[in-house]
């Protein structure tokens, strides 16, 4: 089980509305959003590895010391949700660098795994894994083999493999279907699909691979009542608000049906 950090206004798809500038100024619902999800996990008995923002780390230190306190894995979503392939060499380090540096101080622990914003490590930007090595990292899970206009590497492992850079890599689970991969990861595809379908895909990829599943999704994703950004496009909107009165309720039955750990336990990474 995996969650990306991140509060509603600090998405992707609402990058053309707010800037990390316009931060600051924009009431917080991450820290409610995510100690609510806190609970659910406490009352389902269900261990989770936290993706999380430098900027949120730092605007709720006590948000991030619950995290490592129920024993649950805190690692680095980078600094502001600024994509990895937007960046040069430099600025990635600066970037990488300083979540960690935020997240460790407040957790009191090692952070050893990272999440690119938006799944955006692709051909362009390998150097990436040269990066997370040379700063300590020990796996990533930045990657999304499907075709997607905002991310996607197809043609990539659809499994956990040793980079030859010396990290390892997770994607997000795939299904093959008409000889091309499908996303059943989690996200909006979650949200969009009705349960059954989506339970359907996940026994589906149980029966036929012997790697374990994974899941992400957003602490805005139990949110129905956050702002609308009436400002944004047509299909950022879409995407971003369907189905999210009937997020929670679905996560529920998602944990219920099956035993979550952390990526760390899940992956027997080191």
């Amino acid at each position: 089980m995996t969650v990306d950090v991140e509060d509603y206004f600090q998405v992707s798809a609402f990058e053309s509305v707010f800037t990390p500038d316009d931060w600051p100024d924009i009431p917080l619902r991450v820290e409610d959003n995510t100690n609510r999800l806190l609970d659910i996990f406490a009352e389902n008995n269900v261990k989770s590895t936290f993706f999380t923002l430098g900027w949120v780390g730092k605007r709720c230190p006590n948000l991030i010391k619950r995290i490592v306190d129920e024993g649950h894995e805190l690692a680095s979503h980078g600094l502001n949700h600024r994509r990895a392939t937007t960046m040069d060499r430099q600025a990635f380090v600066e970037d990488v660098q300083t979540s960690k540096t935020i997240l460790e101080d407040a957790g009191g622990v090692a952070i050893k795994g990272y999440r690119a914003p938006s799944f955006s490590v692709n051909d362009s930007n390998q150097w990436v894994y040269e990066v997370l090595v040379e700063l300590g990292f020990t796996y990533s899970s930045s990657t999304y083999p499907v075709v997607h206009d905002l991310y996607g590497v197809p043609d990539w492992p659809r499994f956990k493999h040793q980079r030859p850079e010396g990290i390892t890599e997770i994607p997000v689970p795939t299904i093959i279907k008409k000889g091309k991969n499908v996303g059943i990861g989690g996200g909006g595809y979650f949200r969009l699909y009705p349960y059954w379908l989506s339970r359907k895909r996940i026994e589906r990829f149980m029966q036929t691979e012997s790697a374990p599943y994974s899941f992400y999704f957003h602490p805005w994703e139990i949110d129905p009542d956050q702002p609308r950004i009436n400002e944004a496009p047509l299909k950022s909107k879409v995407r971003h608000y369907i189905n999210l009165s009937k997020m929670e309720g679905k996560l529920k039955q998602l944990l219920a049906d099956y035993r979550w750990g952390t990526m760390q336990d899940a992956y027997e990474l080191k």
